[in-house]
């Protein structure tokens, strides 16, 4: 038995690990497909980009993780029901049950790692890459002087270049508004020809310009003299500088991210909705307190020592009163309606956020719990899957495990947005994927214990090829 496990694990370790970089690489690829207009061309170094892409791909452990286990969990029984070793063991007298203890203890050991990853890791991932997505996404590009348009990049200044030489640096007809503080455009200069260039740190951006003129307009000396002063100065050779402040990747405070259900672990998860369920049971006893001065009670003395509590159309309370009471009666409780409406109805409106907001937070609370019952419940169907088809690779395997992942996927987002929208409870939507494949890998670990040919294609062609015979008989 040690040497099958042995073989077991070795078989199902090296799949394992070539699926999960398989997988976290082309999920990483998605990313950059992405976000490529929000990073390239921006001027971010090298480890900025390196370091989002570490981030995003601690993120999509929990999409990888479950995929990586099924993918490879089918191409290690399909590699051994092809290569006949899965024979050889029932053969010696040994189950697939028994022969997939080893297997069950490592993905056990995987499901148990998952949740601390999503408990402690993950949140710190996602509040390291949403915030440095946030901040890169917002930065100015780094294309500062663009050709045959108007950058408005610098403050108080509009450049416009019309053409750039192949070495991105040399420019050639460059005109320069310089905005006065009016905001009107008194400076302008232009030159035929120029080469642009940075300062040591990226501090400033140096125009070097030649052969050009610059206008200058100002005011008369007098402040009540309209005219104004015309200055022209022809130049071969200046210089302009420009700030870059700006456009270096200014960091947001990471506090300010923490507060996403994302960022939470399941101890600030449970708090969180602790204390926002709180606020909502005590606003729900603030709008009855609010709304009981508004209900009245109108009764009519049935003796003189007792009063009798009726509706107000059995009471005939209106009917007691002359017609101009009737329609001051009538016009009053029409006002105290329209205001318990307008009172009600910002309540009403936080009620149902605080509402949604408790439903996100309480399923991310599950999801924590969620990926490692996803990679046990794959597991179940990858193990007799792949015992059943008796293929490995990447090829048939690959197509069963997406569908099946596809399932559990879209089962899962469905879920998910039914609970943020009410429709059903937070424990049934965000474990609902889980109920739906788990008796599907009971089912197929029935079939592929006792041999069954569900996924035998040579079965179905005989089947189809005696209808079609049995069609043709009957026509004849």
């Amino acid at each position: 038995m040690k040497k099958i496990h042995l073989l077991l694990l070795k078989s199902f370790i090296r799949p394992f690990v070539v699926t999960l970089f398989i997988v976290m690489f082309v999920l990483l690829m998605l990313f950059l497909f992405k976000y490529i207009d929000d990073l390239i061309g921006k001027g971010f170094a090298w480890y900025t980009i390196l370091e989002l892409m570490m981030y995003n791909s601690a993120t999509n452990v929990a999409m990888a993780l479950p995929l990586s286990v099924l993918l490879s969990t089918i191409m290690t029984y399909g590699a051994l029901g092809e290569n006949y070793e899965l024979v050889a063991i029932k053969a010696a007298g040994i189950s697939l049950r028994r022969a997939m203890y080893p297997m069950i203890v490592i993905v056990s050991i995987l499901s148990i790692a998952a949740f601390f990853f999503s408990d402690y890791m993950l949140p710190v991932a996602n509040l390291k890459y949403y915030s440095l997505l946030y901040d890169a996404r917002k930065q100015k590009s780094a294309d500062l002087l663009p050709e045959g348009v108007f950058s408005n990049n610098f403050t108080g200044y509009a450049i416009r270049v019309k053409h750039k030489d192949p070495d991105g640096q040399t420019l050639r007809d460059i005109t320069i508004y310089q905005r006065s503080a009016d905001g009107s455009n008194t400076d302008v200069t232009m030159a035929k020809e120029g080469v642009m260039f940075r300062t040591m740190g990226d501090k400033f951006l140096v125009l070097k310009l030649k052969n050009g003129v610059s206008y200058k307009e100002s005011k008369a000396e007098g402040d009540f003299d309209p005219r104004r002063q015309l200055q022209r100065f022809r130049f071969k050779e200046t210089e302009q500088k420009f700030d870059l402040s700006s456009f270096k990747l200014a960091r947001t405070d990471e506090n300010e991210f923490k507060s996403a259900s994302q960022m939470m672990n399941l101890k600030q998860l449970k708090f969180f909705v602790d204390s926002v369920q709180q606020q909502v049971n005590g606003s729900i006893v603030a709008n009855y307190k609010l709304i009981t001065p508004y209900i009245k009670y109108f009764a009519l003395p049935a003796k003189p020592t007792q009063k009798k509590y009726l509706p107000a159309d059995k009471g005939g309370v209106l009917k007691a009163m002359k017609p101009t009471e009737q329609v001051m009666a009538l016009s009053s409780t029409m006002s105290e309606i329209r205001s318990v409406k307008d009172v009600l109805k910002n309540r009403t409106d936080r009620y149902k956020a605080d509402s949604m907001t408790i439903r996100r937070y309480a399923s991310e609370v599950q999801k924590k719990f969620t990926l490692s019952a996803a990679c046990i419940a794959l597991f179940l169907i990858g193990a007799p899957l792949g015992a059943i088809i008796r293929k490995g690779g990447l090829g048939l395997p690959v197509v069963i495990s997406v569908i099946f992942f596809l399932i559990y996927y879209i089962i899962s987002t469905i879920g998910e947005k039914s609970v943020k929208a009410g429709n059903v409870s937070t424990f049934f939507g965000m474990w609902i994927a889980i109920i739906v494949l788990t008796p599907i890998g009971l089912f197929l670990s029935y079939k592929a214990a006792t041999d069954s040919v569900i996924f035998d294609m040579e079965i179905y062609k005989r089947f189809f090829n005696k209808l079609i015979k049995r069609k043709s008989n009957s026509t004849v």
